[in-house]
């Protein structure tokens, strides 16, 4: 295989990749257990947020929107740490809103000097997203997500020298039960403490149990462009969930209805996940929890989509207390410290099929960017070190396309003589390249081990929160963005078009040639619109192959001036 197939190769590689991640995040493999749906509120009598969660004993309903008081309006408190502010609606203790504290939502610049912060739950009617909770019990009174709280404060913020700050809600019914729900945050910490205290003040047993679920609307969708240039569109935008014995599991939004989650899991735990950031619900590692997912308001012109997790029967006895604890993660995919917090939480970074290679690639880049203190400068050096790694098999390939060359003017030759018998040809061409000893597949190897490390860093660099709005140089004060300059599509552009012009060319058709020419000036145009850390690493992964593919044809011709002089 030439040089020239070998870029015609990674080009239409490259252009299946693009379709293959969005067939899979779309319609692509997410196993779910094979159960029927959770049961839905026969009193609403459609499948909706407040459907009929089952209780140990018996089904125990959490009430329909239809159902609760429309005077039953709750109070906006906040809590916050030094790295989350959480806005916590009193009608249900439910937290509807976070600002991530550390991440602005834009760039910051002379124009933006001060940016605010990125929104991951929020209460918006076009971006809804809020992490619920409750208690249902079908013996006695229980509030649910839906129940109106009492906060003693409306906000609790983390002070200088404090290790966690707490917000307490409470709920009280006449018949004696009280529910204390605090929510605690730590300092330089994304993870939410949820204490559920049931106090039973009443004259008989209560039974009843713990349930926690996230509800979203999808991402508005995006057009075709946007859809193939922006890495954001390219990450699974979804449920996700982990067990001991499936480990990580997810499931489209599209896949919703036709394949509903209803799984018993120990020590799991169930998440939503988007680019870049996800929320996830994490119960008691020795708690057996159901897992379920549910549409709500399915006909509607936007959707919900809820995942929850039920927990297993609290009996509390008369006069005694019992407590029901679950974390929230709120946060980014900061890779190496998830799993910390969770077992396989690490995995909501999602590379799918690409995890083996992917996860390596990105603990390389992080131990780069340690030494450097520069996420450019660090893609620089691991394109050189994948390079270094891989030079033997990259040498193969250039030192046969460079003897190639040299015999283009003979393979031009033989096309004049055979006309269009191409069996001939190919005959002559085989015969020609054996009696100089060149192989013409010498190439195909290294393409083969190459690409999967080459897809594999492609999505480590789309998916990597590090890189986001991560500094380069001068001009490129964001490598998730567009190079706002276009300097490195334009640098790419002419790497390309020196290493066409440095590519054997005998053999090829005039359709293929008509092709190969104006291959630069269509990458360099559809580069314009990506990510200029992930043009960085084409660039200069272009730029060290030519510069390799230079000095070896140097030597090449060296070799034969040195062969025909001695």
């Amino acid at each position: 295989m030439n040089q020239t197939r070998t870029l015609l190769f990674f080009a239409l590689m490259f252009v299946a990749y693009l379709l293959w991640t969005e067939w899979e995040k779309d319609y692509g493999p997410h196993p779910v257990a094979p159960t029927p749906a959770a049961q839905t509120d026969a009193a609403a009598g459609k499948a909706n947020a407040d459907a009929s969660i089952p209780g140990a004993t018996a089904p125990a309903a959490v009430p329909s929107e239809a159902a609760t008081p429309a005077d039953a309006k709750g109070e906006l408190v906040t809590l916050s740490n030094d790295l989350l502010r959480l806005t916590i609606d009193t009608r249900g203790g439910s937290i509807v809103r976070s600002e991530l504290l550390a991440y602005p939502n834009e760039p910051v610049t002379k124009k933006t000097p001060a940016p605010p912060p990125a929104r991951l739950l929020d209460d918006t009617p076009e971006h809804f997203f809020a992490a619920q909770d409750g208690l249902v019990s079908s013996t006695g009174a229980a509030p649910d997500h839906r129940a109106l709280f009492h906060a003693e404060k409306s906000e609790a913020t983390l002070a200088d020298g404090q290790k966690s700050v707490s917000l307490d809600l409470t709920w009280t019914d006449a018949s004696g039960v009280k529910v204390v729900k605090r929510y605690t945050l730590n300092r330089a910490a994304y993870v939410v403490d949820l204490d559920q205290r049931i106090e039973n003040g009443s004259n008989v047993a209560w039974t009843g149990n713990a349930y926690h679920q996230l509800q979203r609307v999808p991402a508005p969708k995006a057009n075709w462009f946007k859809a193939y240039t922006d890495p954001a569109q390219h990450s699974f935008f979804g449920a996700a969930w982990y067990s001991p014995e499936n480990k990580f599991e997810s499931l489209s939004f599209l896949d919703f209805a036709k394949k509903p989650l209803n799984h018993p899991i120990t020590g799991g735990w169930i998440s939503m996940l988007q680019h870049y950031f996800f929320v996830a619900w994490i119960p008691p590692a020795d708690q057996n929890v159901t897992y379920s997912s549910n549409i709500v308001d399915p006909n509607a012109a936007m959707p919900r989509y809820l995942v929850r997790a039920f927990g297993p029967a609290i009996q509390v006895a008369p006069g005694q207390s019992a407590d029901s604890v679950a974390r929230l993660y709120i946060g980014p995919k900061l890779q190496g410290t998830l799993d910390a917090i969770a077992p396989g939480l690490e995995l909501t970074a999602n590379y799918g099929w690409l995890t083996i290679i992917a996860q390596p690639l990105h603990w390389l880049l992080s131990q780069l960017h340690a030494i450097s203190g520069n996420w450019g400068v660090a893609i620089i050096l691991l394109v050189l070190l994948i390079k270094a790694a891989l030079f033997k098999l990259t040498d193969a390939q250039f030192r046969s396309g460079a003897r190639m060359r040299k015999l283009q003017p003979r393979v031009a030759a033989l096309k004049e003589r055979y006309g269009d018998d191409r069996m001939k040809m190919q005959q002559a061409m085989m015969e020609l390249y054996k009696k100089e000893k060149v192989n013409p597949m010498a190439g195909c190897l290294p393409i083969l081990i190459t690409f999967p490390i080459f897809i594999g860093l492609l999505r480590v660099l789309s998916e990597s929160i590090e890189l986001r709005q991560a500094p380069f140089i001068g001009w490129i004060h964001d490598l998730s963005a567009p190079d706002p300059l276009y300097v490195l599509p334009v640098l790419y552009f002419l790497v390309t078009l020196l290493t066409q012009r440095m590519m054997p060319t005998a053999g090829m058709d005039p359709t293929q040639a008509k092709m190969m020419k104006v291959m630069p000036l269509i990458f360099g145009v559809f580069f314009a619109f990506f990510p200029a850390g992930l043009v960085l690493y084409w660039t200069v992964n272009g730029a060290t192959s030519l510069l390799q593919q230079w000095w070896i044809n140097r030597s090449v011709d060296k070799a034969d001036i040195k062969a025909r002089t001695a």
